[in-house]
């Protein structure tokens, strides 16, 4: 019962996901998974990656599976959610992406080719520059929005609508805007060029 509790704590971080790596550190051993998924206690989600058979459907469980699967060698998920992908966890404008968008680092190396449905972009990230959510990381705000700008594959519309929300919730200020005129210049004067400041 013990190591159930460990990785119910553990899953219930990751909307209901877990690793083999994790499933081991609780005290199971991967030579009995297979009792596991047989019995519908687990289900296997991809590569060494399992939910909770009787765990809730959770409402993005996609952003947590694929964060799991940047992970490195160390169990350790490498990818933040970012540009496109970030607008729409943020619920910043009406963009619609493609593609999930995913920042890893500029190390990041995986054997098989990635999957068609995400697009990574290599970048080395800050504290400051994500958030944590329940088993994924997102870009915030501010770095979302320097990135599509940067990126240039947003039309303009949609970012001076993700510019307006964000201000007007919040989740940016425009003295974190102005702060970037000194590091980020192009970026700045872009993202200034796209939203009327006399509205705030």
């Amino acid at each position: 019962m013990r190591k159930q509790n460990l990785l119910y704590e553990v899953a219930d971080r990751q909307q209901g996901f877990f690793t083999a790596k994790q499933a081991e550190g609780c005290g199971y051993s991967r030579s009995n998974f297979h009792l596991r998924l047989g019995s519908g206690e687990w289900t296997q989600e991809g590569r060494g990656i399992y939910r909770l058979g009787r765990y809730p459907v959770t409402e993005r469980p996609e952003l947590v599976f694929w964060s799991l699967w940047s992970r490195n060698r160390k169990d350790i998920p490498q990818g933040v959610w970012s540009h496109e992908t970030a607008l729409d966890i943020h619920d910043l404008s009406d963009v619609m992406p493609a593609k999930m968008h995913l920042t890893v680092p500029p190390s990041f190396r995986r054997r098989i080719e990635t999957p068609q449905v995400l697009c990574l972009h290599y970048s080395t990230l800050s504290k400051t520059d994500f958030e944590d959510r329940q088993g994924f990381r997102v870009t915030a705000p501010l770095r979302t929005l320097m990135d599509v700008v940067t990126v240039g594959t947003v039309a303009d519309n949609f970012i001076s609508q993700a510019i307006r929300q964000a201000m007007q919730r919040g989740l940016i200020i425009l003295e974190e805007i102005e702060a970037l005129d000194t590091v980020h210049h192009d970026t700045y004067l872009k993202i200034m060029r796209l939203f009327n400041v006399n509205d705030f």
